[in-house]
This record gives structure tokens, C-alpha cells and sequence, in this order.
């Protein structure tokens, strides 16, 4: 059976919107989990600003805590220490809560590149 059969007149018509929903459900999923992201790395980057305020860490406990996420999540990247400093300066440069609506505005490889 072949697929090269007649189609309905208004088949290009529902084959393209199907194709542009498809895709816009698609975009909004990859926010949704970069906004995720987002929120998990400033909340990160914010408990290691009120813990260094308040109990003097220092890049030892940095260290450490890379180590240690690393290994807990071998399969994920991204919890390095100089990752987690980044993490702590999108913090610190975003000092209020982070808000979902300010993650359509940034970008995490802007904050790694040095642009913060």
C-alpha cells in the first residue's frame, strides 16, 4: 500500500498547521525547562551567597560541593566549581527572587562567557 494516494483538498493546509503547532509546542516545552534550569541555578547560587555571608564559606566548600554534586549526578555536566561561582554570580546579580519571566530575557552561556 502506497502512501502516494489522493489527498483531501485541504491537506497541505492541515499538514502545515500540524507541523507549526508541533513546533510551537516544542519551543514552549524548551523554555519551560530552561526557565527550570534557571531557577534551580540562582536558587543554587543564592544558598551559597547566604551560607558564605553568613558562615564565612570560602572556595574550599565550593570545591567540595562540585565534587560532591558531580558525583551524585555523574550523567549530568554543569557542577563543576567554577560552574557553581557562575551560579552564585547570577545570584548576586539578580539579588531579588528569580522570576520565570526573567528567564525569556537571559541566557546561562552569556553568564559562563563572562558577560555578568
Amino acid at each position: 500500500m502506497s502512501l502516494e494516494t489522493h489527498a483531501p483538498d485541504d491537506y497541505a493546509t492541515l499538514l502545515a498547521d500540524l507541523k507549526a503547532r508541533v513546533r510551537a509546542s516544542q519551543l514552549r516545552a524548551a523554555r519551560a525547562a530552561n526557565t527550570e534550569i534557571l531557577r534551580l541555578y540562582w536558587s543554587i547560587g543564592h544558598d551559597i551567597l547566604a551560607r558564605q555571608r553568613a558562615q564565612g564559606w570560602g572556595a574550599k566548600v565550593i570545591d567540595r560541593l562540585a565534587h560532591d554534586l558531580a558525583s551524585e549526578f555523574p550523567d549530568q555536566r554543569g557542577w563543576s566549581a567554577s560552574n557553581l561561582k557562575y551560579m552564585q554570580r547570577f545570584a548576586e546579580a539578580w539579588p531579588g527572587r528569580f522570576q520565570a519571566a526573567s528567564a525569556t530575557r537571559m541566557c546561562w552561556s552569556s553568564m559562563a562567557a563572562g558577560v555578568w
